[in-house]
């Protein structure tokens, strides 16, 4: 995929495809004035036929427009003539690059620069037109076999910047480009990682993926195996894999790009390949879908593949512990009770409450890198897709400030997230007879008593959680991994970037 920052060309010169914003009947951006001008009242005429209103989220194909150099003319809509709002671009640019994506079009013309956005600069626009048509070409069919007539793909794009673009809005428009460029791959490549099969993403697997990436990237990589980890004491990791015969890994990342001296930022990913519950047996109906329970560690991956791909000035860990959660006869059972890297007990009440267990030794792991920050995603709770929906990941944590930075993060980025509290008086419901805590606290506030069990690991560092558990994946007609968070931690990346 090629994507060019054009100084030279006008809406009127010759292309393949032509995209303008169009605004409901009677209002007109500047480009769509330019070409119902130069087409002799064809927008109007076309317009007024109401086949297309110009809704947000509307888009509409035309060919032979005459008076332009384009062979096709590509409407978006966007809606009233007041500055588009954040929700509405976002529809209008997933709405674009489905269009484009089903049409097929190999050669596309931007000349979206003209839409007002409601407190964002037109590079900060322009980045998520882009990520909009980069996402909608995502495709894996790796198992099926080829197809008689294979799909075309999109190959080049076209950013036709507004006249009055100063330089300093020039690097701007790159620098936004740059970045759709970075969060797509690194999107995709965590979806290919959590679309994979768990026959064929096994912990030593997803290992391996990361170790290949690393490489590629000078990033440095270690793998630590069952050994290791039982050196380590990492009694919880161990116990979550003990009933599968695939053996757990705990795959460790260092990026540094900044300072030698400088606190690196921690990201660690939950890593289950795949979740059957343990011996707490999940329900059949959807099973298959929990090889996705690995989404969180795929994010971390992604966000460090990214920041390499943009050579962010920081220095970035990832740590993935990495396991599948079968029942068999050496599995953990409900009663039993595990000693933690940091020398808490926990009573395993719900062999399926896991996720938290094997990031429990991850985050006790992370404190020897002496961390300025540390950030987990998982996804961990049934309890928070009925709090937030599919819409919305849930944020918690033990720094204000942390918070806040992931919250603009994903306001910036349309990878939203939500806080919800983390007061002392949940840590009751984690209370346990025979050890110093339960992993499970019972149906209520099961999002934040997940979280709370985690916090107890996190005590000497700041310190946030990402229940990513009702964005990471869609299920239905279009199942498949979302990517989610990755958006949201490259945003949180480069605004950390631009600080240093």
């Amino acid at each position: 995929m090629k994507i060019s920052l054009e100084q030279n060309i006008t809406i009127m010169d010759p292309c393949a495809c032509l995209v303008i914003a169009c605004h409901e009947q009677g209002q007109r951006t500047a480009n769509a004035q330019k070409i119902e001008e130069s087409s002799g009242g064809f927008l109007s005429r076309f317009l007024a036929s109401r086949d297309f209103t110009a809704e947000p989220g509307q888009c509409q194909l035309l060919y032979g427009v005459p008076g332009i150099g384009a062979e096709r003319l590509l409407l978006v809509g966007v809606g009233s003539g007041e500055k588009l709002a954040d929700g509405k671009l976002q529809k209008a640019a997933r709405a674009l690059g489905q269009t484009i994506a089903k049409a097929q079009l190999t050669d596309v013309s931007l000349a979206l620069c003209d839409v007002s956005i409601a407190h964002r600069s037109m590079s900060e626009a322009m980045e998520i037109w882009l990520r909009g048509i980069l996402d909608a070409q995502y495709r894996f069919d790796q198992h099926k076999k080829p197809a008689k007539h294979p799909r075309r793909s999109l190959e080049q794009i076209h950013v036709l910047p507004a006249p009055e673009n100063s330089a300093t809005n020039q690097e701007e428009m790159q620098g936004a480009i740059a970045t759709a460029l970075a969060i797509t791959k690194a999107n995709d490549w965590a979806r290919d990682l959590a679309n994979q099969p768990g026959n064929i993403c096994t912990p030593s697997w997803l290992a391996e993926q990361a170790v290949h990436m690393a490489a590629q990237r000078g990033i440095e990589s270690e793998v630590l195996g069952p050994a290791e980890m039982e050196e380590l004491g990492m009694h919880l990791l161990l116990g979550v894999a003990q009933g599968s015969r695939q053996e757990p890994r705990l795959i460790v990342l260092h990026y540094r790009g900044g300072a030698a001296d400088a606190a690196p930022i921690v990201l660690v990913g939950k890593g289950l390949t795949f979740d059957a519950g343990g011996i707490s047996l999940k329900p059949a109906d959807k099973m298959d879908e929990m090889k996705y329970d690995m989404c969180g560690g795929a994010a971390a991956l992604a966000a460090i593949q990214a920041a390499a791909d943009l050579a962010l000035p920081l220095n970035i860990t990832v740590i993935v512990p990495a396991s599948e959660n079968l029942p068999d006869g050496q599995a953990t059972k409900p009663g039993d009770i595990h000693r933690s890297m940091a020398g808490l007990s926990v009573e395993i009440i719900n062999t399926d409450a896991e996720g938290r267990l094997i990031l429990a030794d991850a985050l006790t792991y992370a404190k020897r890198f002496h961390p300025d920050v540390v950030i987990d995603m998982a996804t961990l709770t049934g309890a928070c897709i009925i709090a937030l929906g599919h819409q919305t990941a849930a944020v918690l944590g033990n720094h204000e400030g942390l918070v806040a930075e992931l919250l603009h993060a994903g306001r910036s980025s349309q990878d939203r997230a939500w806080e919800l509290p983390l007061f002392e008086d949940y840590q009751e419901q984690l209370k346990s007879p025979f050890a110093d805590l339960s992993n499970v606290g019972g149906r209520p506030a099961g999002t934040i008593t997940a979280a709370c069990f985690l916090s107890r690991f996190t005590e000497d560092y700041r310190w946030a959680h990402l229940d990513i558990a009702g964005v990471a994946w869609q299920s239905g007609e279009n199942k498949g991994a979302t990517g989610r968070p990755v958006p949201l931690l490259v945003h949180f990346l480069r605004q950390r970037a631009k600080a240093v």
